[in-house]
């Protein structure tokens, strides 16, 4: 018994280095993230959270497929400051064929460990914009020069270019890539395509697709934290993670076109119901619409003076309701209100601007609606009169009783005192034609 004692340790101890352990189980892996749109905050939060989320697993790398016009300052930043921060090497890939990295995605390019492009894409134009205002390098400012846009005369428009110049030139440093030509995409809006990119070290390779992405960098050396880290990607699994239900309906939301309806719908909403006490759907549904279009709207870069000129515009055409100023009114209110909604939203905010068929849906809707209301109203003057003084004149009755010029008649249901110039019988049938206070004035229907 005790000589198998120790055959027996040896065979348990075997037998624990064949059985794999729970972490040695798990295969190293790359998570493949998506950025498809406009950069706003929903996108933002979706990359920062599944960055640091990968701290905690065997992800050996992040990769960023990118598709992007652009998008929002502080967004690009809070993505920007993830990535540097992040223990993962990040590597964006701009993809599918066709797809761009434009603004916005320049910067992320920049800052990433590695930046890969797919044939066919682009990368460039990271002009900042300003918005709410006028472009940054208005029209009569765009001549060449050296091959490169003068600097804005406006000393704001100025610092906000070079700010951006010396935050660019400093991603570039970060991982060696080309900082005078990322100065000049955001100078002169300039833009390149991947094979012109990549030989302008730009980024750092070409690959068709995720797995000769993988295949393309394995074994490069990138920096991250100030340390040199030498890549092994050739058999990582790759395991994509798209944007959850919650940040597919923020990105809708903050949609402008998507947060515009939503304002008219809350705004026509309320004006229902206060014209309406008690419908409760229209103030309801009106609520909720404008409570989640501020939501949006908080997030989007809007125009405040064509936003309030939109307003003016609704309230003008409500005033036409109730007014009557024979359209005067309601033409102005439909111009506040396609004006208004052409300045709320700046054209040239990528990936934030209001479709110009939304805007000409919503006016020839609210013009409609206008003329719907008017033409109800006047229909409505020619009805009878059903309430008040006025409800009996032209009504039928029956003569109770009669003697001479007075008698009783039963109209509706109800008994009142009625005259005539004419002397009736009891069970005549009568016409009102009058009234005077209490008394009702008749006369017979057969003379009449």
């Amino acid at each position: 018994m005790k000589r198998l004692r120790p055959m027996f340790v040896a065979m348990v101890a075997l037998a624990g280095l064949a059985w794999p352990t729970p972490a040695a189980a798990v295969a190293e892996r790359a998570l493949l993230l998506e950025i498809d749109g406009a950069i706003g905050p929903p996108i933002a939060d979706y990359i920062v959270r599944e960055l640091d989320a990968a701290r905690l697993g065997k992800v050996r790398l992040i990769i960023l497929r990118m598709n992007t016009p652009g998008g929002l300052d502080t967004s690009m930043r809070q993505i920007i400051n993830a990535i540097l921060a992040s223990p993962v090497p990040v590597s964006t890939y701009v993809a599918p064929n066709g797809a761009r990295a434009a603004s916005a995605g320049t910067y992320i390019a920049y800052a990433s460990a590695i930046a890969a492009m797919a044939p066919g894409t682009n990368i460039g134009a990271a002009t900042p914009v300003q918005f709410g205002g006028n472009p940054l390098l208005p029209p009569d400012q765009k001549q060449q020069q050296k091959g490169k846009l003068d600097e804005p005369a406006d000393v704001e428009m100025r610092k906000v270019v070079n700010d951006a110049v010396a935050y660019i030139r400093g991603l570039a440093a970060l991982n060696g890539r080309n900082a005078d030509w990322a100065a000049e995409a955001v100078r002169s809006a300039a833009s390149l395509p991947a094979a012109e990119a990549l030989s302008l070290h730009v980024i750092d390779t070409i690959a068709d697709d995720v797995p000769n992405l993988l295949r393309e960098i394995d074994g490069r050396t990138v920096t991250l934290a100030g340390k040199p880290q030498l890549l092994a990607t050739a058999d990582l699994e790759v395991v994509t993670v798209p944007p959850d239900w919650r940040t597919k309906l923020l990105v809708m939301v903050t949609n402008p076109n998507v947060a515009f309806i939503l304002m008219l719908i809350g705004v026509y909403g309320l004006i229902f119901e206060f014209l309406n006490p008690g419908a409760v759907a229209p103030g309801l549904v009106g609520a909720i619409s404008l409570l989640v279009a501020l939501y949006a709207l908080a997030f989007v870069p809007i125009n405040y003076a064509g936003a309030a000129l939109l307003l003016l515009g609704v309230a003008l055409m409500v005033a036409e309701v109730h007014v009557g100023a024979f359209g005067a009114l309601g033409i102005g209110g439909i111009a506040a209100f396609v004006i208004g909604a052409l300045m709320m939203f700046p054209a040239h905010a990528p990936g934030f601007t209001l479709s110009g068929g939304v805007v000409a849906g919503a006016a020839i809707g609210s013009a409609a609606l206008l003329l719907f209301v008017l033409a109800a109203l006047l229909h409505s003057r020619k009805r009878p009169v059903v309430t008040g003084s006025e409800a009996l004149i032209g009504t039928e009755g029956e003569t109770v009783s009669w003697q001479g010029s007075e008698g009783r008649v039963r109209v509706n249901g109800e008994i009142w005192l009625a005259r005539s110039d004419a002397s009736l019988a009891a069970g005549s049938r009568v016409k009102i034609v009058g009234r005077d206070g209490l008394i009702l004035r008749v006369e017979d229907i057969r003379r009449a």
